[in-house]
């Protein structure tokens, strides 16, 4: 009895030195995995967590001090003792640009505002029209629930979305060409679709729309 007492105490006071020593005391944070985010920013938003050992930080807490990172989805954190966090950023994917006052902004598939964009020449991905007001309508809704369906390669060629109506979404293409998508259902096929029709070579008769609000009939004008 009298061992297995001493080895509880041995346990518990190793347990208590995991989380309390020192040792282990958080200095270094290392960020991975940002694009709309700096690490200096992570860096900052984490500071209080400095010197907390290791043992005694958690995902739900460093997600806390980063909740107001709109860019920020998730994150993955792994400790490197004695005194590294890793922090892995899982952002949020911008699909379009919108315009706000004089300025623009990325956006994700939810409409939510991810970052300022410094120029806009610089951003390969579409204008969607009626700026940060239209962001609450159903037709906003439509188009971004379509750019989170494009591949990249064919998103990144995207000038500019717009619609007239849930049912008449139209995105415009480099070189003064259209797709007409028609609505966001079945959005998956249509995409495959485009992306088939995009890499066609070209013919005699050079294409300005694309149709595939019918993806099992797609047309070319």
């Amino acid at each position: 009895m009298l061992t297995l007492v001493s080895l509880a105490v041995v346990l518990g006071g190793l347990v208590a030195f995991a989380v309390f020593s020192p040792v282990l005391a958080l200095q270094t944070i290392v960020v991975q995995g940002q694009s709309l985010t700096t690490a200096d920013e992570i860096d900052a938003a984490l500071e209080p967590l400095t010197g907390t050992s290791l043992t005694r930080i958690s995902r739900e807490d460093v997600l806390e001090l980063l909740a107001d990172k709109a860019p920020i989805e998730d994150v993955r954190i792994a400790a490197e003792p004695p005194s590294t966090l890793v922090v892995t950023l899982e952002e949020r994917k911008p699909v379009a640009v919108v315009r706000e006052g004089s300025e623009f902004v990325l956006i994700d598939s939810a409409g939510q505002h991810l970052a300022g964009v410094a120029d806009r020449e610089d951003v390969e991905l579409p204008l969607i029209d009626g700026g940060t007001d239209a962001a609450d309508s159903a037709m906003f809704s439509a188009i971004t629930e379509v750019l989170a369906e494009l591949p990249d390669p064919v998103l990144f060629r995207l000038t500019s979305a717009s619609a007239g109506s849930v049912d008449s979404i139209k995105l415009s293409l480099d070189g003064d060409r259209t797709i007409f998508w028609g609505s966001s259902e079945r959005s998956g096929e249509k995409a495959l679709v485009v992306e088939a029709m995009l890499a066609m070579p070209a013919g005699d008769q050079p294409v300005k729309e694309f149709d595939v609000s019918t993806p099992d009939r797609p047309v070319t004008r």
